[in-house]
């Protein structure tokens, strides 16, 4: 079973108009899009697609349609001409806890069958129900460190201008894992975000256990966002008009749309 839970913490450092830090102690899963029917049958504290302690829902994920994911994120990697030949897909993201669950980012690692790293998908979703993925090929970086970069599509925090672009800098699953994001525009860097977590099996051990170290995680994910809100609102920061999202709700990355991270 390649499913695993990354216990660690979320930092996010903000660094314009004013210096504003976080950090919480959370819990990520990682699913194998192939294993979550086996892991429904074995396991007594999780479910797919019904209701239980830990639960996966399709339909928190991709078109929100409910319909199977692999299908989905296969049509997108097949429109970004890239191949897998029935790899591995494993998304990094919260569950739901008692049926409850919001996921800023889940993280799509897609491989081929060799378990080489062909292309990385970023699913943002802000608070207003919307989504968007960034599909981005890892372009030959399967191991160590990889680093990505696109532009900024898809509005997000309300404190933040459209203007920008994301530099990513990503350690796959394995023993450990670790997603670091820089937000930038033409001044300088805003943001910096990472999440780092140490691996641990999926049973129904870990999962009790889950519950008495982040009681009610999934719910505290969506008060610590208006939180950090409400603290940002008063220390003067500004709100940013929303806009509508893109008509397509996926971005292509290449090269030639790329832009160079800003140091």
């Amino acid at each position: 079973m390649f499913s695993k839970i990354y216990e660690g913490s979320v930092y996010h450092k903000r660094f314009k108009p004013k210096v504003h830090e976080l950090k919480y102690k959370v819990c990520s899963f990682l699913f194998d899009l192939d294993e979550l029917d086996q892991l429904d049958q074995s396991l007594k504290f999780f479910s797919l697609n019904r209701f239980n302690i830990i639960s996966f829902w399709n339909k928190d994920h991709g078109p929100a349609d409910a319909t199977a994911l692999r299908p989905y994120v296969e049509k997108m990697l097949d429109e970004a001409a890239i191949t897998l030949d029935g790899g591995p897909i494993r998304l990094l993201c919260y569950p739901r806890l008692f049926g409850y669950v919001f996921n800023p980012l889940s993280v799509y690692y897609c491989y081929t069958k060799n378990e080489n790293l062909q292309a990385i998908i970023y699913e943002v979703s802000n608070t207003f129900g919307e989504r968007h993925s960034y599909v981005i090929p890892t372009q030959g970086q399967d191991k160590g460190v990889i680093s990505q970069q696109c532009r900024k599509e898809f509005y997000v925090s309300p404190f933040m201008e459209m203007d920008a672009q994301y530099a990513f800098k990503m350690i796959p699953p394995q023993e450990h894992v670790s997603v670091s994001i820089t937000q930038s525009d033409d001044a300088g860097v805003l943001l910096k975000a990472n999440f780092k977590g140490d691996q641990t099996p999926l049973s129904d051990a870990s999962i009790l256990r889950i519950l008495v170290r982040y009681p009610l995680m999934t719910l505290k994910v969506i008060i610590g966002i208006h939180w950090e809100a409400l603290k940002l609102w008063r220390k003067g920061v500004k709100l940013v008009q929303r806009t509508p999202a893109p008509e397509n709700p996926v971005t292509l990355v290449t090269p030639t749309n790329q832009m160079e991270p800003k140091s």
